[in-house]
């Protein structure tokens, strides 16, 4: 018998809906409104517009991202550069409202919260990379 192999190939990329990063940034925005805006919105949290909007853009600028790449290589690479540092807003977002609110939310839900975005942040930088590459290689050519 041979040795199962643990590779198995990703699905193809052909829209940006089937890039991980997408899908995730999308889950947590879902998350975010259904879980955390609820317990805080009759608190006076300043800065729950720009949460929202933050959470919301993540997946919003992947999106562009990914149209770009193919017209202006460097504006894709700038667009994502930004996807991440939306997520490590919403990182700091996501600490001060567990701070603040320790007893209005569930410090289990918001802790995966944070983990989601610090995860997807590190996987934002590795597209970027592999965009980059990509980048380099075409410059060659």
């Amino acid at each position: 018998m041979y040795p199962k192999n643990k590779f198995t190939p990703r699905k193809p990329v052909r829209t940006f809906r089937d890039l991980e990063v997408y899908q995730n940034a999308l889950q947590m925005s879902v998350l975010l409104l259904k879980k955390i805006i609820p317990a805080i919105s009759d608190s006076d949290y300043i800065f729950e517009k720009e949460m929202i909007q933050c959470s919301l853009n993540v997946s919003l600028i992947i999106a562009e991202a990914h149209s770009s790449r193919f017209n202006d290589k460097q504006l894709g690479l700038k667009q994502l550069n930004e996807a991440i540092k939306e997520c490590n807003k919403m990182i700091v977002y996501l600490e001060q409202i567990r701070d603040i609110y320790n007893d209005k939310i569930d410090a289990i839900v918001i802790g995966d919260l944070i983990k989601r975005y610090v995860f997807n942040s590190r996987k934002i930088f590795r597209l970027y990379s592999a965009w980059k590459k990509w980048l380099d290689k075409d410059e060659k050519e």
